[in-house]
């Protein structure tokens, strides 16, 4: 399965949910806001989200600024 994650794409064994994307992108633990297909995705519908061959994935972390 092809996702494109933050722009790249990347290649999955499918089947896959949010959730193992963001856990195998190690940042799944991290303080993120994530969207699929340009739609947000609350934290706690990571595991219930099931993805599809061409998704787009947008990761996103808060940056400090002032």
């Amino acid at each position: 399965m092809k996702l494109v994650v933050n722009g790249e794409a990347v290649n999955f064994d499918a089947p896959l949910n949010l959730y193992d994307v963001l856990e195998q992108q190690g940042v799944v633990e991290m303080l993120i806001a994530v969207a699929r297909n340009g739609e947000f995705v609350p934290k706690g519908e990571y595991k219930l989200t099931d993805l599809i061959d061409g998704d787009e994935i947008e990761i996103v972390s808060p940056q400090q600024g002032g």
